[in-house]
C-alpha cells in the first residue's frame, strides 16, 4: 500500500457527491428516513412470518425473512456510513474498513443474486410439481438452501477482495464514489495490476450470468406452465405471485446490468453513483413493498397478530 513517494497510504478519502450544502442536508433528512423505513418494513416482515404459525411453515415465507434479514444487511453496509459522510464534506475511511466494506457490500450483493435464484427454484417446484414439492421443498431443505445461500454468498467474493487487497496504491487516495467500489479502487492501484482486475470480471461475470440465466429459465418454465393450466382461478393468483418476483428481479439485475456491463468512462461517475444508490438504497426499500407487503397471506398474518395483541391488552386492562 505504498505511495509513489515512499509513504504509505493509511486512509482513502471518499469523495461522495458533488451537491451544495442545502443539497446535502435533503439528501440526509431524505435518505435517514428512507433507511429508518426499510428497517422497519423488513422488521415487520420478519416478525409477522415468525409469529403466525401457518407461514412459518410455509418455504416462500421462510426464505422471504430471511430476504429481509439480508435486505435490512444490506442496507445498513453502505447508507449509515453514507448518511455520516453527508454531514462532512470529505469521507475519510481507513483502508482496512474501506475494504472490510467493499467485501461486507459485495458478499451481501452476491448472496441476494443466490436467494433471487432460491426463490425462482421455489416457485418452479410449487407451481410445475406441486404433488411432489411438499417432499422436495421440506422446511429441512429450505433452511438447507437458506444456509448455502448465505455461506456461498459469503466466500464468492473473497478471493478477489484478498487479490485487489495486496496490491500497491499510488496516490491519490481519493475515490469518487459514496462507497468502496472495486472499480475506483483499482484506478487507484500502482501497474502492474496482475490478475486481480482480471479475476474479479470473471467472479462477477459468473454470477450474474449464472443466476439470471437459472431465474429465466424457472420462471420461463413456469409461466409455459401456467399458459397451459386450464384452471383460471389459479392461474391468475400463480401469475400475481410470480409478477411481483419478476419485478424484483428485474430491479435488481436490472441496475447491475446498467452499472456493470454497459462501458463507460470517467463522465459516468455521477451516474454509477446514482445507479449504485438506487440499487443501494431505494430498492431494498421497494422490495418488501413489492414482495410482501402486497401479499394477502402477510396481510392476514398481520391482521390475526394485531388482533391477537388487542385480545391480549384487554385482557391485561381487565386482570
Amino acid at each position: 500500500m505504498e505511495m509513489a513517494n515512499g509513504s504509505t497510504i493509511h486512509e482513502f478519502i471518499l469523495l461522495g457527491f458533488d451537491v451544495q450544502q442545502r443539497t446535502r442536508f435533503l439528501l440526509l433528512g431524505f435518505f435517514s428516513i428512507l433507511y429508518m423505513l426499510t428497517l422497519a418494513e423488513n422488521v415487520t416482515i420478519i416478525t409477522v412470518v415468525s409469529l403466525d404459525n401457518h407461514l412459518a411453515q410455509l418455504p416462500m415465507y421462510i426464505l422471504l425473512s430471511n430476504f429481509s434479514w439480508l435486505e435490512m444487511c444490506y442496507v445498513t453496509a453502505t447508507v449509515p456510513r453514507m448518511l455520516s459522510d453527508l454531514v462532512s464534506p470529505y469521507g475519510i475511511i481507513s483502508f482496512q474498513a474501506c475494504f472490510l466494506q467493499f467485501y461486507i457490500f459485495f458478499s451481501l450483493g452476491t448472496t441476494e443474486c443466490f436467494f433471487l435464484s432460491a426463490m425462482a427454484l421455489d416457485r418452479y417446484l410449487a407451481i410445475c410439481h406441486p404433488l411432489r414439492y411438499p417432499q422436495l421443498m421440506t422446511q429441512h431443505s429450505c433452511y438447507a438452501l437458506v444456509g448455502t445461500c448465505w455461506v456461498v454468498g459469503f466466500l464468492w467474493y473473497l478471493i478477489p477482495v484478498i487479490l485487489i487487497s495486496k496490491l500497491s496504491f499510488c496516490g491519490p487516495n481519493i475515490i469518487d464514489h459514496f462507497l468502496c467500489d472495486p472499480e475506483p479502487i483499482l484506478s487507484l492501484a500502482c501497474p502492474p495490476l496482475g490478475n486481480a482486475p482480471f479475476v474479479l470480471q470473471i467472479f462477477l461475470y459468473a454470477l450474474v450470468l449464472s443466476n439470471v440465466f437459472f431465474v429465466l429459465l424457472s420462471y420461463g418454465f413456469v409461466i409455459l406452465n401456467l399458459i397451459k393450466s386450464s384452471n383460471e382461478a389459479s392461474r391468475r393468483k400463480a401469475f400475481s405471485t410470480i409478477s411481483f418476483h419478476i419485478m424484483v428481479v428485474t430491479l435488481f439485475y436490472g441496475t447491475i446490468a446498467v452499472e456493470y456491463f454497459i462501458p463507460g468512462g470517467e463522465s459516468r461517475s455521477e451516474a454509477t453513483k446514482a445507479i449504485t444508490l438506487f440499487y443501494a438504497a431505494i430498492t431494498p426499500f421497494l422490495n418488501p413493498l413489492i414482495y410482501c407487503l402486497r401479499n394477502d397471506q402477510v396481510k392476514e398474518a398481520l391482521g390475526r397478530l394485531l388482533k391477537r395483541k388487542k385480545t391480549f391488552l384487554r385482557r391485561k386492562v381487565t386482570v
